[in-house]
């Protein structure tokens, strides 16, 4: 059925069900990112119906690194602590993945959450679609179970705990639904989304969107938006935050999570960021190149 390239395999003793071995496995690794690192790679060195999936790692690899380089998944007892709630939504992804990895190859046991299926569906016939639905549903599942330890962080790390998930169901739409993505440029859709290839790099790795450190210092809000990079900007004001309520919405369709709409109010993000500074989400720089892009791309599909 599968053939592994390399890299490490989750085994199981053929008794152990496979939700008990993943939280083991994971459990194992919790405070050795570089090992976090390599449990999450091995899931794509394998083969599937006689096709690599390698491709499929780029991404979420690279936003992995940028995580350990950033130290949020650093060991609470350590010198410099990461993040409770980093380590948890990753740790999501991963226990997922490793036991769907373990079902899929003969290890007793049913899937545990929907984000482990939809990963089994990846791996009965992978396809750019099928990995989508698998890793933003672990990754919004991650965000829902561990909404309690957001008031640990400070301001500016929950703004971009809301910018990430934007991202990435931003980069979701992209392929599934390119249409309500990119308007008129729909037709890019395909190249810009396909997580095994270098465009969706732009939204999906977020590393030239996040910081690069952990915990942030002390800055303004204002500061910050204001230090973002001019296509950033563009992409972000031109183009996706236009779509929030309509991509919150299709995404809690397309995984069958209806929470996912609470985590929007009007057309503003709202997982961690409060409603009341919803100002973020607008701004007035760079106005003719977002109003020109805007044009472009179109007004997004009314509800």
């Amino acid at each position: 059925m599968t053939k592994r390239l390399g890299g490490p395999r989750p085994d199981s003793d053929g008794s152990t069900p496979a939700a008990l071995r993943a939280g083991e496995l994971v459990a194992a690794v919790r405070d050795d990112p570089a090992q976090r690192l390599r449990l999450a790679a091995g899931f794509y060195d394998q083969r599937v119906g006689g096709h690599s999936i390698r491709a499929y790692r780029r991404a979420e690899v690279a936003f992995m690194r940028w995580q350990i380089r950033c130290g949020v998944l650093s060991p609470m007892d350590g010198a410099q602590p990461g993040s409770r709630w980093w380590r948890a939504v990753n740790e999501s992804l991963l226990r997922e993945a490793v036991e769907a990895d373990l079902l899929f190859n003969g290890a007793p046991g049913e899937a545990s959450t929907s984000g482990v299926g939809h990963w089994l569906t990846f791996l009965r016939s992978p396809t750019p679609k099928a990995w989508y639905r698998a890793h933003n549903a672990s990754v919004v599942g991650g965000y829902l179970r561990h909404r309690d330890l957001v008031p640990e962080e400070g301001p500016l790390e929950r703004f971009f705990m809301d910018v990430a998930l934007l991202r990435v169901l931003y980069a979701h739409c992209l392929l599934i639904q390119p249409r309500l993505a990119l308007g008129r440029l729909a037709m890019f859709g395909q190249l810009l989304g396909d997580p095994r290839r270098r465009g969706a790099d732009l939204f999906l790795s977020l590393q030239d969107v996040l910081p690069d450190t952990y915990p942030l210092a002390e800055s303004s809000i204002e500061k910050v938006l204001a230090a973002e990079n001019y296509l950033a900007r563009i992409i972000d004001y031109g183009v996706i935050t236009p779509r929030i309520p309509q991509l919150y919405r299709y995404a809690a369709d397309d995984l069958d999570e209806p929470r996912i709409v609470e985590l929007c109010t009007d057309e503003f993000p709202v997982y961690a960021w409060p409603y009341e500074h919803r100002h973020v989400w607008r701004t007035d720089r760079s106005p003719i190149a977002i109003a020109l892009i805007r044009a472009v791309v179109g007004r997004p599909p009314q509800p």
